[in-house]
């Protein structure tokens, strides 16, 4: 089997764990892939000096440096040719990404949202955000889910998800910690299920080959 190469989109924020988890998972072999970019917003995020440090690749593109969002678009679209993507993965990047972008890498783009859409997802719903939801709600059970990316905040289809039971005495804390194991196992194997061939998208559900 070929590898897949991969680009990984990542915030100014974020501590790079997922992004963390598909290269190591790369590198040892549970995904036939590579991780050939990690494209983030400024030098000194996190998720790029840990990117840096594992020997990957960086790119710095920061949407407020372009007078007019197509100039972003067209300049991520340049960078994600120049790296021969086959896939990107989202991993903390809280942007939408525009039209041109989801239209150039269709059923291409994958991101990881800490709950089962549709609870607790769509804008603003991130982070420690969808956790105090959760626990404020009163649900039984969380979790993550892997989907593909389209024009809105997570309603893409769903490739996979993974249920995370939510404890009486659980806090945003205890919750996210919980969750963030699962994210890290559910998108390297939804990952690993693009590279075998394995997703198939019918409208808005997505269909897993047998091997």
């Amino acid at each position: 089997m070929s590898k897949i190469k991969i680009a990984i989109l990542v915030s100014g924020q974020g501590r790079g764990s997922n992004m963390q988890a598909i290269i190591d998972a790369c590198r040892d072999g549970r995904i036939s892939g590579e991780v050939v970019a990690v494209i983030g917003v400024k030098p000194d995020a996190p998720a790029i000096e840990r990117a840096a440090a594992a020997g990957v690749r960086t790119f710095i593109l920061n949407p407020k440096d372009f007078a007019d969002p197509a100039d972003y678009d067209r300049e991520l679209l340049s960078t994600l040719a120049s790296v021969q993507a086959d896939l990107i993965c989202l991993a903390g990047y809280m942007r939408k990404l525009g039209r041109p972008i989801i239209d150039a890498y269709r059923n291409r783009i994958m991101n990881i949202h800490p709950a089962l859409i549709p609870m607790f997802f769509g804008q603003g719903m991130y982070g420690h955000h969808v956790h105090e939801a959760a626990i404020e709600r009163g649900v039984k059970v969380s979790g993550c889910t892997v989907h593909f990316v389209d024009e809105d905040y997570d309603t893409g289809p769903i490739i996979l998800q993974t249920v995370v039971p939510v404890e009486d005495d659980d806090t945003p804390d205890t919750l996210a910690a919980r969750v963030l194991v699962e994210e890290h196992k559910t998108y390297v194997q939804a990952i690993q299920l693009f590279a075998e061939g394995r997703l198939v998208v019918e409208g808005r559900r997505v269909r897993v080959l047998p091997r």
